[in-house]
């Protein structure tokens, strides 16, 4: 899952989707230098990310980019799966999605100084370009895929896979609201499990 599925799994409190956010720079145990909500959030991110990539239904999303674009499906998939997320928004959240966005920006100005350097450098281009609310739009993730291509140096030109996401949208949208079902319970019992253990 990508950044927004991240953060609305996180439930209501701030410091954990904080965590949650900018897990992808806290390699290893450096989590233990960090807070408990924080903590809490940097395991939940894990947690999310190993549910993901091992469920059958994820796997069978991933199946249809894997032999164009390898290795990246998985990275493709879940910006795909954060479309539907955003595109469906009613259904999971009474908050709608740009006044969601707008919080979640003011939180990280908020706690700007926690991040790390590696996040920090993300978290103008989220807020500029407003990437929850494009999610929302398959030319927003045309550009969102642009850009991660631009990133990974144009090896398997990323953006192309609007065209997998339209030749299967039907499939990927019924895949995705069966997977994220399981993946709301499974996240929050781990948010449970965790504040008892740590």
């Amino acid at each position: 899952m990508n950044y927004l599925a991240h953060v609305y799994l996180s439930g209501a409190n701030d410091l954990i989707k904080v965590g949650n956010f900018m897990a992808d720079s806290v390699k290893g145990s450096q989590y233990l230098n960090y807070k408990k909500d924080l903590q809490i959030g940097i395991l939940l991110h894990r947690h999310i990310d190993s549910y993901t990539d091992a469920h059958p239904i994820y796997r069978q999303s991933k199946h249809r980019l894997h032999e164009k674009y390898g290795h990246y499906s998985g990275v493709i998939m879940d910006i795909l799966y954060d479309h539907f997320l955003a595109k469906n928004w009613g259904k999971y959240n009474a908050i709608s999605l740009p006044d969601f966005s707008k919080n979640f920006y003011k939180i990280l100005e908020n706690n700007i100084d926690l991040l790390p350097e590696k996040t920090k450098k993300i978290v103008p281009y989220l807020v500029a370009q407003n990437w929850f609310e494009s999610y929302a739009s398959v030319t927003g993730i045309e550009k969102i895929l642009l850009q991660m291509d631009y990133k990974t140096h144009h090896r398997v030109a990323m953006q192309e896979a609007v065209v997998e996401l339209k030749n299967y949208y039907k499939e990927f949208e019924n895949e995705f609201t069966l997977f994220f079902e399981e993946l709301k319970e499974s996240s929050k019992i781990k948010i449970t499990e965790l504040y008892e253990i740590l």
